[in-house]
């Protein structure tokens, strides 16, 4: 195990093998361990059950289906054109209740699920879309203790869900290059878990530079990269990647998904890339009016993900027709943040964002609901 990877194991991690299991003297032998019981919930786990707690948030879903979302004070309201709901009324009550407000109207009151979380969550930078976010954990095969890299932390949306694949004894180590969003990142990561992850740790710098410095050659399992540029990281990649590693990339455009693609295939390094992108419509459903809603998630960004091969090992080229695949100064100009219509934060919004991240850290706990 690297010294990495120990300082990011909980004490509850190293215990939970002596206690996972009694004693099974004097049962029948073939009988199953009925004993068996982990020593502590996972990570996040007690966040997501009991009733509810002054500092989290909630879902309020009203008699039109109109939904907001607000984090409980003690004392406070929500007020709306149609009266105001204590939110004393909802502290303390179970999840799935059905509350009403001074003049009467009703509200079914929800935890958020993580695809409901991560959109409405404080953010700095856009955030990886739940539908994308499934796509990276399945389609790079995040497994349940993977030793995983990610750059371009942005808001923390990712994070969550590849920290949810890795488990407690897993390994997530981030980069970032902006501390802001770095800040915004781990309040969104802590209030969701409860705390901090005993797997996740989270660097500032640039990627390309400091993974090779933290990470030992051919140790990690996964790298998944969210930025403007991957085919500059294209050797650090290939340095930190175990053989048979996935390296998954998201991109917003056609162009940056070309110059990634044609890096990964000139390097010899990796499989063939394969790229791909996802669209969700939802239904409209009430009685015999079935039909698709008229707006949709359509294009987010682009999946292109590739396997590292051995080293010594030439990847295989696949036979097209030729074509040209250089790039002159033009096109290069073309995949700068303002050509590609990224925009800037300004350092204000940041501040907010990461105040209002923080701020849901700030959950009561019950200390009788541990599980």
């Amino acid at each position: 195990m690297s010294s990495d990877t120990a300082a990011n194991t909980s004490p509850a991690d190293t215990g939970a093998a002596e206690n996972t299991t009694a004693s099974t003297e004097g049962a029948p032998a073939g009988a199953p361990d009925t004993t068996s019981a982990p020593a502590t919930a996972p990570v996040g786990a007690a966040r997501r059950r009991g009733p509810f707690r002054e500092g989290e948030r909630v879902q309020l879903t009203d008699e039109r289906g109109r939904m907001n979302t607000i984090s409980l004070e003690a004392g406070g309201a929500f007020h709306t054109h149609r009266g105001f709901l204590n939110h004393d009324e909802i502290i303390g009550q179970p999840d799935g209740s059905v509350v009403v407000n001074n003049v009467g109207q009703q509200y079914q009151t929800l935890r958020p699920l993580l695809s409901d979380f991560v959109l409405s969550m404080p953010r700095g930078a856009a955030v990886v879309y739940p539908k994308d976010a499934g796509q990276i954990v399945t389609m790079a095969d995040i497994f349940p203790g993977a030793r995983v890299v990610e750059a371009g932390v942005g808001s923390g949306a990712l994070s969550i869900s590849l920290l949810r694949a890795v488990g407690d004894n897993g390994y997530l180590h981030s980069f970032e290059r902006r501390e802001e969003f770095a800040d915004i990142a781990r309040g969104n990561v802590e209030t969701i878990f409860g705390g901090p992850h005993p797997a996740w740790k989270i660097s500032l710098g640039d990627f390309q530079e400091e993974v090779v410095r933290s990470e030992e050659p051919g140790s990690v399992d996964r790298v998944v990269l969210d930025m403007l540029a991957p085919w500059e990281c294209l050797d650090a990649v290939a340095t930190v990647l175990a053989p048979g590693g996935v390296w998954i990339n998201y991109v917003a455009t056609v162009t940056q998904l070309s110059r990634t693609a044609e890096a990964i295939r000139a390097d010899g390094r990796f499989t063939e890339p394969d790229a791909w992108e996802s669209m969700v419509r939802g239904w409209h459903l009430e009685g015999l009016a079935v039909r698709p809603d008229h707006r949709m998630v359509a294009h987010t960004g682009f999946l292109l993900v590739t396997r590292r091969l051995a080293d010594g090992v030439t990847g295989i080229s696949v036979k097209r027709r030729p074509s040209k695949t250089g790039f002159n100064e033009e096109d290069v100009n073309a995949w700068t943040p303002g050509a590609v219509g990224e925009r800037a934060v300004s350092d204000k919004k940041l501040r907010r964002a990461a105040r209002d991240a923080i701020a849901g850290t700030n959950v009561k706990d019950d200390p009788e609901v541990t599980n």
